[in-house]
């Protein structure tokens, strides 16, 4: 009871719901993942106010990727099946992962950075962005992990990408800032279970053979460096509720969002996303974050040491735990970003397409309309260049309408796990029935019939 009221107090939302609801050993692990104790403040980052200077910043580099790029990321032909499922959120890692023998990472990212621009952009050299990789996909198989691994940071790259391109939210960021959140989602849980991701990631970079910021400034650097921390620390399950309430307070305040905080927010609702995904991706990421769990339980056993909550293989039930994490987790979660997508990009969509919004010519005079990008047509309906990445979803009343499948799947995938815990839950009825049965039978026992 008193660990379920100390994750009431730090999410409003939950205190009118009652502990006896949720399973004992649930409610433990909620308490042990999602909270911190004494948890430090964090500087606050300066709010942005003025829509018209993300745009024009958008606009700004949209223009300057209409030239035909130069360098590509390469990749095999036996891929482009199943990357062109790239934008969609029923992607599928695994698949991924087995036609390129185990390097979905790598893939992902070669063509996230195909599709943003970040080769050209950045002056990203082919060789540096393969060793990279290459390198990092190497630290995630350091302790053959079931989940956390290189498919989980390939999915939770490619979620990030789904959040930033099919809602508009990428219009209100620069390239820079894009690049962060892709670079921190792939790096997020780097040589796990060991706690040190952000380190080890830019660690890579100090070689020279593998630095794809190699063309930074020290003042871009320090800004990249800072801000992928950041993004990388909010992945802590810890924070969750901290973060959630934070958020929440912004989202009820007239000002502007924390772009920061709402980069940190996207990226970690991707790392707890698999619930939401089609259930045939869901029950394949559940059976590896439990077996990463059990393995846990089996060494803590060995050790003499009482089980984690969610540990002991023998006692856990499956489908109360997922119900749990999704209840108190990853659906309100989901919420919350609904909103703040909401608030960041309905702004864009009234926005006039006046000349005040067209970023200054190289002489330092305003681009004429005629010349310049019109913000909403390119920004919305171009397909075939990184300008696509900018698009607003909007219906055809010309009214935003964000996708949001992660709430379909989430009610789907609970329904399932609903009805499996009820099947559960009669199977232990049954069972417990019988062994009183047992018990009082002397010649059971003595024929060894269990």
């Amino acid at each position: 009871m008193r660990i379920f009221r100390r994750i009431c107090d730090e999410d409003d939302e939950l205190t009118d719901i009652t502990p006896e609801a949720v399973p004992e050993e649930v409610r433990e692990w909620l308490a042990a993942t999602f909270t911190r104790q004494n948890a430090g403040k964090k500087r606050e980052k300066p709010k942005f106010k003025r829509v018209a200077n993300a745009i024009r910043t958008g606009i700004f580099f949209d223009k300057l990727f209409r030239k035909q790029q130069n360098v590509q990321c390469p990749i095999p032909q036996g891929l482009d099946e199943c990357l062109k499922d790239i934008n969609h959120w029923y992607f599928d890692p695994f698949k991924l992962n087995e036609i390129s023998e185990g390097h979905a990472l790598k893939f992902v990212a070669y063509q996230l950075f195909n599709v943003y621009g970040f080769m050209d952009r950045f002056k990203i050299p082919l060789s540096a962005m393969d060793n990279f990789f290459h390198a990092l996909e190497i630290g995630y198989l350091k302790h053959n992990n079931p989940y956390h691994n290189v498919v989980h940071a390939a999915d939770v790259t490619q979620s990030s990408h789904f959040m930033l391109s099919q809602t508009g939210l990428a219009n209100s960021l620069s390239d820079m800032e894009l690049l962060a959140i892709l670079f921190a989602a792939a790096c997020h849980d780097l040589e796990h279970t060991e706690n040190h991701h952000a380190s080890a990631s830019f660690r890579l970079l100090r070689d020279e053979d593998k630095n794809i910021l190699q063309h930074f400034s020290g003042a871009e650097f320090r800004e990249f460096r800072n801000t992928v921390i950041e993004i990388i620390l909010a992945t802590d399950m810890s924070t969750h509720f901290v973060q959630i309430k934070t958020m929440k307070n912004m989202l009820s305040l007239p000002e502007g969002i924390d772009k920061i905080k709402a980069m940190c927010l996207i990226v970690h609702a991707c790392d707890i996303s698999h619930p939401s995904k089609p259930w045939n991706l869901h029950e394949r990421w559940t059976e590896g974050v439990l077996e990463e769990f059990f393995r846990q339980g089996d060494l803590e056993a060995s050790m003499g040491l009482p089980y984690s909550p969610l540990c002991d293989r023998h006692t856990v039930h499956i489908a109360d735990s997922q119900i749990g994490f999704i209840d108190f987790i990853v659906e309100p979660t989901c919420v919350v970003v609904n909103e703040l997508l909401t608030k960041m990009v309905e702004p864009l969509v009234s926005l006039p397409p006046t000349d005040s919004l067209f970023p200054p010519s190289v002489d330092g005079d305003q681009t004429s309309p005629s010349n310049a990008l019109s913000p909403l047509p390119d920004l919305r309906n171009s397909s075939n260049s990184p300008s696509s990445i900018r698009k607003i979803p909007l219906n055809y009343c010309g009214k935003l309408d964000i996708p949001t499948p992660w709430m379909k799947y989430l009610q789907e995938n609970k329904g399932f796990w609903k009805i499996r815990a009820a099947k559960e839950e009669e199977e232990r009825r049954l069972k417990e029935a019988e062994e009183p049965k047992h018990e009082g039978n002397p010649e059971i026992k003595q024929n060894g019939v269990e």
